[in-house]
């Protein structure tokens, strides 16, 4: 039980750590979007607004990943993980365009 409890554990952490990232890198995008010329700066913003939508549903999933029970953690930690790849491709395709 006790190696169940520090796996989840670590994977919370790790999941932290990435969103804080994620977040790191949106506030970047924004402040290259404030610098953008006018035509550019409307499709920074598009992409932000995407991008934050997909960032607000994983921490919405990772909160329920935190507050989810042993038995429901492997279903929660599916749908944690299927958002975050959504929001991860949501990222990558927003950094090839700019």
């Amino acid at each position: 039980m006790k190696l169940q409890e520090d796996t989840k554990k670590a994977y919370q952490e790790k999941a932290q750590a990435q969103l804080n990232l994620l977040n790191a890198q949106i506030d970047e995008l924004k402040l290259q979007a404030e610098l953008a010329k006018a035509d550019a700066k409307v499709e920074y913003q598009e992409r932000l607004v995407q991008l934050s939508r997909k960032r607000d549903e994983v921490q919405l999933k990772f909160q329920e990943l935190q507050q989810s029970s042993e038995q429901a953690w492997s279903e929660v930690k599916k749908g944690f993980e299927a958002a975050w790849m959504e929001l991860n491709t949501a990222w990558k395709n927003a950094q090839s365009k700019f």
